[in-house]
C-alpha cells in the first residue's frame, strides 16, 4: 500500500505511544528534513533539535514530563514532548511537528491537546512554547487552544532571517 494510502485510512487509527529505539533520531532527522523542504532552514536546526532530545533524555523525569509519537499503520505521523519548565510551575510543549501527508487531519490539535491534558494532568500552572513566525498551520492550533502571545523579536538562525515567537497558556482555568 502507498504510505500516504496508509497514512489517510481511517481503518488504521492513530496512537499515540511514548518513543521507543529508533524514534528520538527519526524525530531529529524528520523535522531537519522537513524544515529544510519547507522553509529552507539549515542544517543547524538538527542540531538544536538533537540538543533538546539530548536534555530530555538526560534529565528524563517521568513525574514531570512526558513526550508521544503519532502512529498509524506501523508509521511515524508526528510528534510532541512536553518537558519540564525554568520553574515548578511552568512546562514547555516542544518539537510540534506532523508528517505532510497527515496534515489537514487534526493530528497536530490532538497532539497539542495531548500535551495541554498531560501539563494539566502534572500540576502544571502554564504552558509555554517557542516558534517562530513562518509557521502558521502550527500557531493556528496554539491560538485556538487559548495559548497567547508574550513576546516576539527578530533573531539569524538555522541560516534565516526569523521572527521567533514565545507564547504561554495558563492552565489554571
Amino acid at each position: 500500500m502507498p504510505e500516504d494510502a496508509a497514512r489517510s485510512d481511517p481503518a488504521r487509527p492513530i496512537l499515540l505511544r511514548f518513543p521507543e529505539p529508533g524514534d528520538l533520531g527519526w524525530v531529529v532527522g524528520q523535522q531537519g528534513a522537513l524544515y529544510h523542504r519547507e522553509y529552507g532552514w539549515d542544517w543547524t536546526f538538527e542540531g538544536i533539535v538533537a540538543g533538546i532530545l539530548a536534555e530530555f533524555v538526560a534529565s528524563f523525569d517521568p513525574a514531570r514530563e512526558d513526550a508521544w509519537i503519532a502512529e498509524s499503520g506501523g508509521l511515524r505521523l508526528g510528534s510532541v514532548f512536553l518537558v519540564k519548565g525554568p520553574d515548578a510551575e511552568t512546562a514547555k510543549l516542544r518539537l510540534l511537528a506532523v508528517e505532510k501527508a497527515a496534515r489537514g487531519s487534526g493530528l497536530g490539535r490532538l497532539l497539542v491537546d495531548t500535551c495541554i491534558a498531560r501539563a494539566r494532568e502534572l500540576g502544571y500552572a502554564r504552558l509555554t512554547l517557542w516558534t517562530n513566525d513562518v509557521l502558521v498551520s502550527a500557531r493556528r492550533i496554539y491560538v485556538r487552544a487559548g495559548f497567547r502571545l508574550v513576546s516576539e523579536g527578530p533573531h539569524h538562525s538555522f541560516g534565516r532571517d526569523l521572527v521567533e515567537q514565545t507564547w504561554t497558556l495558563d492552565l489554571a482555568g
